[in-house]
């Protein structure tokens, strides 16, 4: 069984799909992220704004036909803050209706809260203690008391970081008056649920959403910690938050994505976002807090597993030993055999008809091929950061057949796969010999447009024909039924290839497959 979520959230509207495995247990085969920002001004006009609209219901449309694509039983949604107190709000998911049949439906912000923490039980190991949960969105903020069998306490406090931007006719330095301001409104906004908290009691601090997670990461690395392979269950200490918070305070909105963990999209905010979680930190008077990387997505999953039925998944073999060696490795870590290998022959594809460009013979065809064929396997681990995991087994496990030049271009490739590009920034990266990055450079910018042309796991695109003139490598796309999504999805992941090639890539339709 496949089950999509989609959460249609006040920053940001995300949707997850999996394979369900039991009723405790789904991998996250797929997962979207639109930065829509469908709350930003409501709390001021009580409008969604027509940008916001259109932007939204744009999205949920291409998150729908994925969905489809993908071969999924059941869309199940959730709208929250931004929705519930826009004044046209229904009007918006109206629309959402008429336009991709769903029913998406608004729930309360208690109704949040509780699928939040069924996601966060399923994360993180809460034996019998007793956790208390914040979850910091656009324009609320859940406080949850629960363990592994009961919710002991759940509310929705009107405090999130679009609603205190809100506050603010800019998005420039809030100065000492405007946070003696924010947080004296934060604290009348939440001091009644805090002694509700405090009665109760707690053993422990968990934070989960994008706006936590971002100001852990970059707490943690501003201290002198590594980049973290997955924030989940990782400990960070409050006075690291506060420090992160001062510095974010005194950075214009033009530099506060320089920081490790932060992204653009959310620079206008996050630093009312470190205000607002220091500030909770505080009235419960706690030191460190539990990064978790679940969120109301997964919970609104659970919560659909809870009440139905599921079913299980099966898997395929294959002739020379480096071949073989490759399908075994693939079905152990239950990778899709068929489809890798459908990644590969378009992969190879683009090799081949790009080979005046890049001058690269059989060792370089092999190495895209094998990463082709490994691309996904670190899903095995987790689908977060599954491009790394997919390194760390090609290195742990050293498949037989391989020298130790390609076990390490092959697994450098799999981790550029998809997410950052390849640069010196990345110390595995720098070290590598000169001839070698560019290798990952060029192979790496292939493999990146193979793997979207298939963005629907549907082997719609059956062959690409490559035309080179001075400036643009154009890559015609043919293949059955429509292509829009794995287009737009090549068209995004082109820039490597780009640059690697040194011109200008163009994804066009070049027309049904004569098979189709």
């Amino acid at each position: 069984m496949k089950l999509a979520a989609i959460d249609i959230g006040t920053n940001s509207i995300h949707m997850i799909i999996v394979e369900v495995l039991s009723q405790q247990n789904f991998d996250v085969i797929e997962r979207e992220k639109e930065m829509v920002k469908l709350g930003a001004g409501v709390f001021a006009t009580h409008r969604l704004s027509d940008r916001a609209f259109d932007t939204g219901l744009a999205t949920i449309d291409r998150y729908v036909q994925l969905a489809e694509q993908v071969g999924v039983d059941q869309v199940i949604t959730a709208a929250t803050s931004a929705i519930r107190e826009a004044q046209n709000g229904e009007a918006f998911l109206s629309q959402v209706a008429r336009q991709t049949g769903l029913a998406p439906k608004i729930i309360s912000g208690r109704e949040e809260a509780r699928l939040i923490f069924l996601a966060v039980r399923n994360s993180i190991a809460l034996a019998d203690e007793n956790a208390l949960v914040f979850d910091i969105g656009g324009g609320s903020t859940e406080a949850v008391i629960g363990n592994r069998r009961d919710v002991l306490f759940s509310d929705s406090l009107p405090l999130g970081v679009l609603r205190l931007l809100d506050m603010f006719e800019d998005k420039g330095s809030v100065g000492r008056e405007g946070r003696h301001v924010l947080e004296s409104h934060i604290e009348f906004v939440a001091q009644q649920a805090i002694d509700q908290i405090r009665e109760l009691g707690f053993d422990r601090v968990i934070g989960t959403s994008g706006t936590i997670r971002s100001l852990g990461e970059a707490a943690y690395r501003a201290a002198g910690g590594d980049a973290l392979r997955s924030v989940n269950a990782e400990t960070v200490r409050l006075k690291d938050i506060k420090a992160l918070t001062d510095e974010l305070l005194e950075t214009r909105l033009a530099n506060r994505a320089k920081f490790e963990g932060i992204s653009d999209k959310r620079a206008d905010a996050i630093h009312l976002g470190g205000i607002l979680l220091v500030k909770l930190l505080e009235m419960v008077e706690v030191k460190e807090i539990i990064l978790c990387d679940a969120s109301l997505r997964e919970g609104m999953i659970l919560d659909y597993l809870q009440r139905h039925s599921q079913e299980v998944p099966s898997f395929p073999p294959e002739t020379n030993l480096r071949d073989r060696k490759a399908a075994q490795l693939v079905q152990k870590y239950e990778s899709d055999w068929p489809r890798n290998q459908h990644v590969a022959e378009l992969a190879l594809q683009l090799f081949d008809q790009t080979q005046a460009l890049h001058g690269y013979g059989e060792f370089e065809r092999d190495l895209l091929k094998f990463s082709a064929l490994f691309h996904d396997i670190g899903q095995f681990i987790s689908y977060r950061k599954h491009h790394k995991n997919s390194r760390y087994i090609i290195n742990r496990t050293n498949p037989r057949g391989f020298t130790d030049e390609e076990i390490l271009l092959i697994a450098m490739l799999t981790r550029y796969h998809c997410k950052s590009a390849p640069t010196k920034k990345h110390k595995r990266f720098k070290a590598l010999s000169k001839p070698q990055r560019q290798i990952v450079q060029t192979l790496s910018g292939l493999l990146r447009i193979a793997v979207s042309l298939d963005k629907t796991k549907n082997q719609r695109v059956k062959s690409v024909s490559c035309q080179i003139s001075k400036d643009v490598l154009t890559i015609g796309v043919v293949g059955t039924d429509n292509l829009d999504l794995e287009i737009w999805a090549a068209q995004r992941d082109r820039q490597v290839l780009a640059k690697a090639l040194n011109r200008e890539v163009e994804i066009q339709y070049f027309g049904h497959s004569p098979a189709a």
